[in-house]
């Protein structure tokens, strides 16, 4: 998510690991800061009971939390990055290189279910788990219907960035529906996301279709929407979108809802003559949540189960969610937050906004393809 996007080499080495079949080391860095080496496929089948082997987005993690966690039980961890759940996604299925506990989100844990790639979590080594808010446990029943896989661990919605002195400059009002971002008044202020599915998402929701849609008039009316969109879109972004956003480069923005609470910081400390401010819009989002799971093949599982019972204690997610600003479903955690922080509706919307929202579902490979190719005709348009 994020979110949820930065870039690491390591996912290209361990690509190029899987495609060559040659043995070598990854450029991934432990908590300490020391050069490390993710562990291959053919390594010795025995538990290395001192490591743990992580794959996670990049800047998802407070690295004093790592640090802690290494401290109170001595485990090693040797911390690798990916930038999309697509990435990830072939990496844990070549079992070229094996990770012990792995953070994708929503439909790609339903996907790594269904393809029998994930072990069911011993909550009994996970106590803490009682601190996840129940209804977080509910959604998570989309993709993982008896809760045996994955433990929640952020959540977030996509909405509309606007800035509220360029619309006004431009003559336009401030967006409350997906539709807008198809006004000609914003040409070339527009940033959508270079994603296929949240970008379809838009365009699907816009015009009253379920994001998970595999109706193939559907999703072609969603294509070709996002063809005649293109000519007011000044880029398709991830990450750079925030940055852009808070330096004015742009009116409106599709982004996570998880970037708002840095943005409204930085925004104060800049003291910019503008707001930017977040909407969701009136057709609803993608509610998305990434959770950690378990890959079949780790070697250290019950480390992994240590691991994802540390980062469930309150004062640890509380930790977190100050670093990475994305909203925690930890209900201990939340309590733990200031009054303002917890009434911020930007990153704790209130549920009656939330309506209209889905979670993303696996729609399988045929479907995928079908996305895939007509994003392809949208980027080439």
């Amino acid at each position: 998510m994020k979110k949820r996007l930065i870039a690491c080499g390591f996912a290209a080495a361990a690509i190029a690991v899987f495609l060559t079949g040659c043995k070598g080391g990854s450029s991934g860095e432990s908590s300490s800061g020391s050069s490390t080496a993710a562990i291959e496929g053919n390594r010795e089948d025995e538990t290395v009971s001192d490591e743990l082997y992580v794959y996670n987005w990049g800047e998802y993690i407070d690295e004093d939390v790592i640090n802690q966690f290494e401290d109170e039980t001595g485990i090693r961890v040797v911390y690798d990055l990916f930038e999309t759940n697509e990435e990830m996604y072939p990496i844990i299925e070549a079992g070229a290189v094996t990770y012990d506990v792995v953070c994708p989100s929503d439909y790609m844990i339903q996907k790594m279910i269904e393809n029998d790639l994930l072990a069911e979590v011993n909550f009994d080594n996970v106590p803490n788990i009682s601190q996840i808010d129940p209804d977080y446990m509910e959604m998570s029943k989309a993709f993982d219907p008896e809760n045996k896989y994955s433990v929640p661990y952020c959540w977030g919605t996509v909405g509309i960035l606007y800035n509220t002195k360029r619309l006004q400059e431009l003559g336009v009002a401030p967006p409350t529906k997906w539709s807008d971002l198809w006004d000609e008044k914003l040409s070339g202020e527009i940033l959508m996301q270079d994603s296929v599915r949240d970008a379809f998402m838009v365009a699907l929701k816009k015009d009253g279709f379920s994001m998970n849609s595999s109706d193939e008039g559907e999703l072609e009316q969603a294509k070709q929407a996002l063809i005649d969109q293109k000519p007011l879109v000044q880029a398709y972004v991830i990450d750079q979108v925030r940055d852009k956003m808070i330096g004015g480069e742009a009116a409106v923005g599709v982004i996570y809802s998880g970037e708002m609470l840095y943005i409204q910081e930085e925004v104060a400390n800049l003291g910019l003559d503008y707001s930017l401010e977040y909407v969701i819009p009136q057709e609803g989002t993608n509610l998305w949540l990434d959770a950690w799971v378990i890959p079949k093949n780790a070697k250290n599982k019950t480390n992994a189960e240590k691991w994802i019972d540390f980062l469930c204690r309150p004062e640890i997610a509380k930790a977190n969610f100050e670093y990475i600003t994305y909203p925690t479903p930890n209900k201990g955690a939340f309590d733990l937050l200031d009054e303002d922080l917890q009434n911020n509706k930007s990153v704790f919307p209130d549920k009656d906004s939330l309506v209209n929202c889905e979670v993303f579902r696996y729609l399988g490979d045929d479907v995928d393809t079908i996305y895939n190719d007509l994003w392809k005709e949208v980027k080439s348009n």
